[in-house]
């Protein structure tokens, strides 16, 4: 659908698989229509036989309206094997200038960006692991945000897609991750359930944060640690993604 004609809210109540055979017919951008043809599994698939890709974005600032990517990592994978082979990382050229906050975290100065493409330049390369796969990501509010609003400013047309949040799974692991009044007077802190952090928690080795691709990595490593500690790999699809 392009920016000015949104998706029906008859769409957006089918069951994915169905929205994704309605989006394939009203898309226009090939990749797009592409990226809908090729399918998403149905709510009741045990998640052992879904075909996931562990998305990370560095970007400008924290606003996908205000702000720009600036890297993408991406990893195929299952629970049983990370496709470190299929793992890939870009450099994209910002629409929106770099600002020193986000340098400060990610590194990429102006002059990784002065060569780097324009987004609109790799979208094939991106979309050829995206499509018949479910995004895993850790923090939902970044990545399908900034994708949709990139490929409304140059597609004219956003995207729509489910995903597995392993922040969000965290969160629901640990609802009084906010210790009492009386429990902080003794010492005890908050549970952190940031990417490293949560990684801690499950055994998992330290990597150094804000590289997209190694976000991605660590991403999918985290969740083959959830399922395995809490879920089982007959879990539905459906009781993960949003």
């Amino acid at each position: 659908m392009s920016e000015n004609q949104p998706v029906p809210d008859a769409v957006k109540s089918l069951p994915w698989p169905e929205q994704y055979r309605a989006l394939s017919e009203s898309a226009k951008a090939p990749v797009l229509k592409a990226f809908y043809e090729a399918g998403c599994v149905s709510e009741d698939t045990p998640i052992s036989e879904v075909p996931m890709v562990a998305l990370d974005f560095e970007t400008t600032g924290l606003d996908s309206e205000a702000h720009s990517i600036v890297s993408i990592g991406l990893v195929p994978f299952t629970l049983d094997a990370i496709l470190l082979n299929q793992a890939k990382h870009w450099i994209v050229r910002p629409r929106l200038p770099l600002h020193q906050t986000s340098v400060t975290f990610h590194g990429i100065t102006h002059a990784d960006i002065s060569d780097a493409p324009d987004l609109s330049e790799i979208l094939e390369e991106v979309f050829a692991s995206l499509n018949g796969r479910i995004p895993v990501v850790h923090f939902r509010h970044i990545e399908r945000p900034f994708l949709n609003v990139a490929l409304q400013y140059r597609l004219d047309e956003g995207i729509r897609f489910p995903l597995i949040d392993t922040m969000a799974i965290e969160a629901h692991l640990h609802p009084d991750r906010q210790p009492s009044f009386f429990k902080r007077l003794v010492g005890e802190k908050p549970t952190s359930i940031r990417l490293g952090d949560s990684r801690k928690r499950y055994g998992l080795p330290h990597y150094a944060a804000h590289n997209a691709l190694v976000d991605a990595i660590a991403t999918a490593e985290l969740l083959q640690a959830q399922i395995q500690h809490h879920f089982s790999l007959e879990t539905p699809i459906g009781n993960l993604w949003l």
